[in-house]
């Protein structure tokens, strides 16, 4: 049984496998920009103020954030397929439950429940990958993991539109049980069991609740922030983070196996990995948000050739990531990286320097060039954050990969925010010299890596 896990599944398995994490990581992602779109339609249907309505996407997107890691340490505790499993069955219920809102607190509650099931599938699918697929074309699996993740990403607001103009807001949320229940049934027939634990584990629920603090202040701030909240009020949630997780650190030093991996961060090249991660979706974001303003507000664009007009990014991403997939079987993905991360700089401050009154080709190739940049990064630099880790901490490697992503995406979201209230006037052209400058630096901290030997532990 132990070769089965070192040489991945057996073909035919393996392609029932790997269907079932696309599909449950496809509307997971897909539900953290799907509503976006619905919000005003939400807000009037409910009679909530637009204000309000922000908690459907909030509501959410903190829900995974506080629940990533617990939900990762809690795979490699009791096995990643069935902490998968469960969680198809609370997102397929709790998407139904979201349908069937009455009221905008109704849907809030049903978006966090929903939160924890999306958590669920996100915290080990790329543990389950490590899995699935033999380690010489783990590269693979992740190139098809990068895939998923940005299609989905640059794909909601368009999927939202296509549903919204045949149907209710409502099936937005209804469309997520049939896929679910497709991928239910391939996950209890074709996902595997993790390999024995070497040492056994214990649930440490203060640890738990620190987290969910933790970094459930870090998003509210953020969301604060960006939102024009209060100074004070922003600054009091930053200063109970700071304390809150003073102590949370603390208190994972002394845990044999701590729920924040900080035992994986010892290994240099995993925590080189996390740093690049986090500041290259910190650039991809300050990137997409701010770009709509200009194209529309700037350049007059309609909201439809506005879509059109950032589509050459995740195409790119779609092209480059499985490709990169395939390259870092033979070349080190700190070099992959930093070339990757090197042209989405070059493309993001090529945005920067548009000239005044651009044509749609100035703009496609230069979306293009940082979609492609990010598609070379981004599958290479998942492979070596799991592969980088012992086999049985899987689940806490792939639980900080979630959380480094969505850490850099709230970053940027709210320093975009800070651009505008700082460059009232040219708000769009700082957040892209911001983009590329963050851009630039994770392509330096990629390249560091290229000193680490990658590791493979079988």
């Amino acid at each position: 049984m132990a070769q089965t896990y070192a040489d991945g599944l057996p073909v035919p398995r393996r392609y029932g496998a790997i269907l079932t994490i696309v599909l449950g990581l496809a509307i997971s992602v897909l539900d953290g920009a799907i509503a976006n779109v619905a919000l005003p339609t939400i807000a009037s249907d409910l009679r909530a103020s637009p204000a309000q309505s922000i908690w459907v996407v909030n509501a959410y997107q903190i829900a995974i954030i506080i629940s990533l890691l617990p939900l990762s340490f809690l795979g490699d505790m009791v096995g990643y397929r069935r902490i998968y499993r469960y969680g198809l069955v609370v997102f397929i219920f709790t998407s139904l439950f979201c349908a069937l809102s009455s009221s905008l607190e109704m849907l809030t509650l049903a978006r966090v429940l929903q939160g924890f099931g999306g958590a669920a599938l996100m915290s080990v699918n790329t543990a389950l990958i490590r899995l699935i697929y033999p380690y010489k074309h783990l590269g693979r699996g992740m190139g098809i993991n990068s895939f998923v993740v940005a299609v989905s990403s640059a794909a909601g607001p368009t999927i939202a539109a296509a549903i919204l103009s045949l149907a209710s807001w409502q099936w937005l949320f209804l469309i997520n049980v049939p896929i679910g229940a497709v991928a239910l049934l391939l996950a209890l027939r074709y996902l595997p069991e993790n390999p024995p634990r070497a040492t056994a584990q214990h649930f440490d629920l203060p640890s738990a609740i620190m987290n969910a603090l933790t970094f459930g202040l870090l998003i509210i701030a953020l969301s604060g922030f960006a939102q024009g909240q209060p100074v004070a009020l922003v600054a009091a949630e930053l200063a109970l983070l700071l304390v809150i997780g003073y102590f949370f650190v603390r208190r994972q030093l002394s845990q044999p196996v701590p729920m924040l991996p900080l035992d994986l961060l010892r290994i240099p090249i995993f925590s080189l990995s996390i740093g690049t991660s986090v500041c290259s979706f910190c650039a991809q974001m300050l990137a997409l948000v701010a770009l709509p303003f200009f194209l529309q507000n700037t350049l007059g664009r309609s909201e439809v050739e506005t879509g059109l007009l950032l589509t050459p990014w995740p195409l790119a991403t779609m092209v480059m990531a499985p490709l990169a997939g395939y390259l870092i079987e033979r070349i080190h993905a700190g070099l992959l990286g930093g070339i990757g991360l090197g042209v989405m700089a070059c493309g993001l401050f090529a945005l920067a320097l548009l000239p005044q009154a651009p044509q749609d080709a100035d703009i496609i190739w230069r979306m293009a060039l940082c979609g492609a940049g990010f598609g070379l990064f981004q599958s290479p630099n998942n492979h070596t954050i799991v592969s980088s880790a012992p086999r049985e901490r899987s689940g806490g490697a792939s639980g900080m990969l979630g959380t480094a992503r969505l850490t850099g995406q709230s970053c940027g979201a709210a320093l975009v925010a800070l651009m505008f209230n700082l460059f009232p006037d040219a708000g769009t052209h700082a957040s892209l010299l911001l983009a590329g400058s963050f851009a630039t630096l994770a392509a330096v901290v990629s390249s560091l890596r290229m000193t680490q030997k990658t590791a493979g532990h079988q």
